[in-house]
């Protein structure tokens, strides 16, 4: 009886495993389609299309897109700008949503339930409805820079990094995860004469390694990989344009679809490296989180 359940065990976890590779192969068939197609001369990916040549490096293969790709559009400078403004975002982001967080955890505040429960309901509110008030209002702030003030954030990198650098889901993080804090912890530094700052600065964030490692995972991904339809609206000249705008270099003229798949395979491969990189730290810091239902 135990041989014939150990049979059925290792069946079953058989099965498992080659249900769950099928399932990988399949959401993998598009991104090797991708980077395969990047390699290929148009003529030979259109007609590969139709047959299962497409997803195999077969025929005439060679760099030439990459190369063409480089000289249609600065991919460089666009790559740079997107891991400029994702770094800063994601920086001052867990910088300031972290210290709201830990007002509304440890401080004693009228009103601190009402703020934060306004501040999570945005979270169901479409970007696409503040898109058009949120422009009218950058195109008229006011800056002081190196040369005095300037009128409006247009075509800049504060206006691509200023609007998101607070989020709803971010603070929640935060938050779910200081509750679960030791507050002895607090409490014995308080009695010590330690300031609330010195507190937040040596005591919990210290102890938030996995809240910071999720916040961080999340936000850069989110802001890698969205950066289209505002930068889009907000900025015009090439020096400060992302990856995702710098697509549109592609689509004018004549189309290349190999010069578009090696510029679709050059943005995205180094986040899908990011993620398989970071995919353990980020199950087990969302485990760590104590977030709640």
């Amino acid at each position: 009886m135990a041989l014939v359940s150990a049979e059925n065990r290792g069946l079953r976890l058989a099965a498992r495993y080659a249900t769950l590779t099928l399932v990988a192969l399949v959401f993998m068939f598009p991104l090797v389609f991708m980077v395969v197609s990047s390699f290929k001369p148009d003529q030979q990916l259109l007609s590969d299309t139709s047959s299962l040549r497409a997803f195999l490096p077969v025929g005439d293969i060679s760099l030439d897109n990459y190369y063409a790709a480089f000289r249609r559009a600065p991919i460089g400078l666009f790559m740079l700008n997107s891991v400029f403004v994702t770094v800063t975002t994601v920086l001052l982001s867990i910088l300031l949503c972290s210290l709201a967080a830990f007002s509304f955890v440890f401080l004693e505040w009228t009103g601190r339930n009402v703020l934060l429960t306004i501040i999570l309901a945005t979270l169901i509110i479409p970007f696409e409805t503040i898109a058009v008030p949120l422009l009218l209002f950058v195109s008229k702030l006011p800056w002081l820079g190196m040369e005095g003030i300037a009128w409006g954030w247009l075509n800049t990198y504060r206006v691509q990094i200023i609007p998101w650098i607070v989020d709803a889901l971010t603070v929640f993080l935060f938050v779910q995860f200081f509750k679960d804090l030791p507050r002895e912890l607090i409490e014995a530094a308080r009695v010590e004469g330690a300031s609330w700052f010195m507190i937040y600065r040596k005591i919990v964030m210290p102890l938030s390694g996995p809240v910071l490692a999720t916040a961080a995972i999340l936000k850069s991904l989110k802001m890698y990989n969205e950066q289209y339809l505002w930068p889009l609206i907000v900025v015009q000249d090439e020096a400060h344009r992302p990856v995702m705008v710098g697509l549109g270099y592609f689509f004018q003229l004549q189309i290349a679809w190999g010069e578009v798949m090696a510029y679709l395979t050059l943005i995205s491969v180094p986040v899908i490296g990011f993620y398989l990189l970071m995919q353990r730290a980020f199950i087990s810091s969302i485990a760590s989180t104590g977030v709640k239902g």
